[in-house]
This record gives structure tokens, C-alpha cells and sequence, in this order.
């Protein structure tokens, strides 16, 4: 008994030790590239929808998801009444519907596919301009009218396009 006794004392010792060491430890999972010291501010510019089918929220709705991210996530400041250190811009190139789940020869399953094309200017490096494109697209089911599946995806296509972007401008990813 007393063996078993000094066994449990001293694992109760070294898991006190190892969370006490762990403990400390901090994780992030941020991935946020480090930002060159030059570059302190950055403007947004209002995103456009060049897509055949335009939903008017859209764009809007992005443009702002993204300036949340970028002034919530990174050390840059806004600047709108002149181009920040980067500027940012972007459209809306695809915003459409394609069939995706065919049941009893009629359509199941739809799926609105969304397509976003980014440009980066570095206002201190021209040599750091780049031009992205992300995409993603989100299933519904064939019963509901486009209308009806964009008030149930409009936040998840908000949510998702916009890290994609800010991923894309600021991750190693």
C-alpha cells in the first residue's frame, strides 16, 4: 500500500509539472504573415459585381467583412481619404447557379457557385502587386428558389469568401 501510495505522489507530481510547464505555453492560430514594417495603412475600395446574376448585398456585404478582418486581425490602420500602403480592391466575377444532385431525373440538389477576384497594390513595393481569385461554392436543395437559398447562405458565403481573401493577402497558405 505504501508503494502505491508514493507511486501516485509522485505521478501526481509530474502531471502537475507538465501542465504547469504547458500551461504557459500559447498558440495561435492566426497565420497571419508578418507584415513588413513599411506597411502601416491600407484602404479598401468598394467591391463591384461584375457577375451575370447580381445580388445587391453581396459586395457591400463583402467590402466590409473584409475591412473588419483586416483592421481586427493585422496591426494596419484604414486610411480612406487616400491610398493606404496597400490598397485593396476587388469584384464579384462569378455569382451563379448550377445544377449539382440530379433524383428521379429532376434536379435534387442546386448549387451557387461564388468566384471573387482580388487585386493588391503595394503601395510600397509595385514588384508586390499581385491579382488572386477565390471561389467556393454552397449546395441547396432544388426545391428553394434562388432567393430562398441565398437568405439561408448569405452569411456563410460572407463569412467564407472573406477569409479566403484575407487569407490570400495576408497567410502563407
Amino acid at each position: 500500500m505504501k508503494r502505491e501510495g508514493q507511486l501516485l505522489l509522485w505521478g501526481s507530481m509530474i502531471l502537475l509539472s507538465f501542465t504547469t510547464i504547458f500551461a504557459t505555453c500559447k498558440y495561435s492560430f492566426r497565420d497571419v504573415s508578418p507584415l513588413p514594417p513599411e506597411i502601416q495603412t491600407f484602404s479598401i475600395q468598394q467591391f463591384e459585381n461584375k457577375a451575370r446574376y447580381i445580388n445587391p448585398r453581396l459586395a457591400p456585404d463583402l467590402t466590409e467583412a473584409v475591412r473588419q478582418k483586416v483592421v481586427s486581425l493585422t496591426r494596419l490602420k484604414q486610411v480612406t481619404d487616400e491610398l493606404g500602403d496597400y490598397d485593396l480592391s476587388g469584384y464579384v466575377s462569378d455569382y451563379s447557379v448550377s445544377t449539382s444532385g440530379v433524383q428521379n431525373q429532376q434536379a435534387a440538389t442546386n448549387r451557387l457557385n461564388v468566384s471573387f477576384h482580388i487585386v493588391l497594390k503595394n503601395m510600397q513595393d509595385a514588384t508586390k502587386n499581385f491579382e488572386a481569385d477565390v471561389s467556393s461554392s454552397y449546395d441547396f436543395d432544388a426545391g428553394l428558389s434562388l432567393q430562398q437559398a441565398e437568405q439561408n447562405l448569405m452569411e456563410n458565403i460572407i463569412k467564407n469568401v472573406s477569409e479566403a481573401v484575407f487569407n490570400r493577402i495576408f497567410s502563407n497558405w
